[in-house]
């Protein structure tokens, strides 16, 4: 039998116990992929349907549509079913980034001159790498929001809108169905075998 090191073991040396354990993981991993196969042709058969659905639903106004499509719901018409398209950006900063920072720090400076070190631990909390070397996306377009008068900052602020840039986006979609107990919710139809 092929061992985990990839060399080859006599079958009479091997344990009853690895064989049959040996057995019964590959069985439940030849069946998880088999299903993943199946859930992968759904998902693919769920954007077609809806794809052609929109085209067609907007050929009715005139309008040719293509590429991926923003969010959007779609209810069946007694309003038991509801099958939801999400669009997910990740979102990555350019060097601009970098810029906005050395222009906030600047403003820091000045405006905290002869003041605590809190109001900069503030900010730089904001640009704070994490243990896995990313940035808080939230916290950094958070910064945006804040309406402060001075040339430096409005500068670092359009730094940081135009250091944006869409690395990639993924299509959702989910299903819903009408809570049977209460008819203003409604439940997910779960795919996701670990929260069954």
């Amino acid at each position: 039998m092929k061992n985990s090191h990839g060399g080859l073991d006599p079958i009479a040396t091997v344990k009853d116990v690895d064989k049959l354990r040996d057995q019964m993981v590959k069985e439940i991993v030849a069946k998880s992929l088999d299903a993943s196969k199946q859930l992968l042709e759904m998902k693919q058969e769920f954007f077609k349907s809806i794809q052609a659905f929109v085209e067609l639903s907007a050929e009715k106004y005139g309008l040719k549509f293509g590429g991926k499509k923003g969010n959007m719901t779609f209810m069946s018409y007694d309003g038991e079913y509801k099958v939801l398209v999400a669009v997910n950006e990740n979102i990555v900063f350019d060097e601009r980034l970098q810029i906005a920072k050395e222009l906030i720090d600047k403003c820091i400076q000045d405006w905290s001159s002869g003041s605590c070190d809190e109001i900069k631990a503030l900010v730089q909390d904001a640009f704070y790498v994490g243990k896995s070397g990313n940035i808080n996306k939230n916290r950094i377009l958070g910064l945006r929001r804040l309406e402060i008068n001075d040339e430096r900052w409005k500068q670092a602020m359009a730094a940081i809108s135009d250091s944006i840039q869409v690395s990639d986006s993924k299509q959702y979609v989910r299903i819903y169905r009408r809570n049977p107990k209460d008819s203003d919710k409604y439940d997910l139809v779960n795919l996701d075998i670990s929260s069954l």
